[in-house]
């Protein structure tokens, strides 16, 4: 497979997994950190770095803002809930 092959195809399955975790607006970040060790805010600050790596200036908010699909704190008042005591707890542990 040449390169730009191999880059579209990443791009494609990046823009999969984002649009899959818009849909899933009831899966919060602490589930997907506790779970799989990472969440959207880890996919936005990936997504900023590689910017930056290629020399494109982008804020945090940008970042996140490409990830979410709105601005950050529009999407925590309408999805984000108060994580859970076992939420915590598995978080602390997966984590700590």
């Amino acid at each position: 497979m040449d390169e730009q092959t191999r880059t579209e195809l990443e791009a494609a399955a990046f823009r999969r997994l984002r649009d899959h975790l818009a849909a899933r607006t009831d899966v919060q970040n602490i589930d997907l950190m506790n779970l799989g060790g990472f969440c959207r805010n880890c996919l936005s600050r990936w997504y900023q770095e590689a910017a930056a790596e290629r020399g494109i200036e982008m804020t945090k908010d940008e970042g996140r803002e490409a990830v979410y699909g709105m601005p950050y704190s529009e999407w925590k008042d309408k999805y984000q809930t108060e994580a859970t005591e076992a939420q915590k707890e598995a978080f602390k542990t997966s984590h700590g």
